[in-house]
């Protein structure tokens, strides 16, 4: 873009959220529904932190892991559905492009953050299954609170250059953002200026982010597997596997989704379909989180019934 036209344009000082461009009637039925499982996303999860921190039973890694997780979907549904909320309810759609800029940092570090917590949270449950005598050893205090740390700090740093490159691009045309939260292709798609180098930066940065924590998290369920399907007792196999079942589920769930929206090769016509795979990650994976821990967990329940 020259000078002149570059003149000639208005900069963009908002956003307009298009959300899943739903009519007016349908508003009050998805701000009820939204609503609904907010609640129960922030209450299940805060539930989950509570009764780990409160039962000393539950004061073990995989329950130190598990309310990291909690805490992290509490403040990752807190990120996006407040605001979605608040255009059903009022109608209002657009969002300042700092307020954009900050929802898609906050989105981008805790969902990095997620990746290296569940590949984690898996190296765990390999060291508990596949290598129970020296389990108490490998996973102390001092390394789940590295492995912990470690998980939120990456997730921060890692989306900040790009958050950094995306807040630098110039915004002057279109100014709708064909989405329901500020994510960071959608964003880059509205540029006015080269976003070539940006785009191919983030795919750089997403692909680092998530592909190596997928692949280790696989390598540890497939030695999970191996381990378990050596025990020469069907009990035996059940209860092995069933301290990790609950974790590959969030895990399936999780990265399904990722790869669908992000790995698949984006189209016009996938637009819609991506913003429907956006909604496990962003808002179905947090709210079946305390659901699939708490109603498959037998310590969770013995927790439960001791309270």
């Amino acid at each position: 873009m020259t000078k002149q036209e570059w003149k000639n344009k208005t900069v963009v000082t908002e956003f307009i959220l298009l959300g899943f461009r739903n009519g007016p009637e349908l508003d009050s039925l998805l701000f009820l529904m939204f609503l609904s499982i907010y609640i129960v996303t922030i209450t299940g999860n805060i539930f989950i932190i509570v009764l780990v921190v409160a039962n000393r039973h539950l004061h073990t890694p995989m329950y130190f892991f598990l309310g990291n997780l909690a805490c992290l979907e509490i403040c990752y549904s807190s990120n996006i559905l407040p605001r979605m909320l608040l255009s059903y309810l009022g109608g209002d759609r657009s969002i300042s492009v700092n307020g954009c800029f900050t929802q898609y940092y906050f989105f981008g570090c805790l969902g990095v953050a997620e990746c290296y917590l569940l590949t984690v949270m898996s190296y765990d449950r390999y060291l508990a299954v596949c290598k129970p005598l020296h389990y108490p050893s490998h996973m102390n205090g001092k390394l789940c609170l590295q492995l912990g740390a470690a998980s939120w700090i990456s997730g921060f740093l890692a989306n900040s250059i790009l958050t950094f490159l995306i807040s630098n691009l110039d915004f002057c045309g279109p100014n709708e953002i064909d989405h329901f939260f500020c994510d960071s292709f959608p964003m880059i798609k509205l540029s006015c200026s080269d976003s070539h180098v940006v785009g191919l930066v983030t795919s750089v940065v997403a692909g680092v982010c998530s592909l190596p924590p997928f692949l280790l998290t696989f390598s540890s369920y497939l030695y999970i597997i191996v381990t378990v399907m050596r025990i020469p007792s069907a009990t035996g196999r059940k209860k092995a596997f069933s301290t990790c079942s609950s974790h590959l589920i969030v895990v399936i769930l999780f990265y399904w989704s990722i790869l669908t929206v992000y790995v698949l090769p984006h189209h016009d016509t996938q637009v819609s379909p991506n913003k429907v795979f956006s909604v496990f990650y962003t808002i179905l994976t947090p709210l079946v989180n305390p659901l699939i821990y708490s109603l498959r967990n037998k310590e969770v329940k013995e927790a439960l019934r001791k309270q």
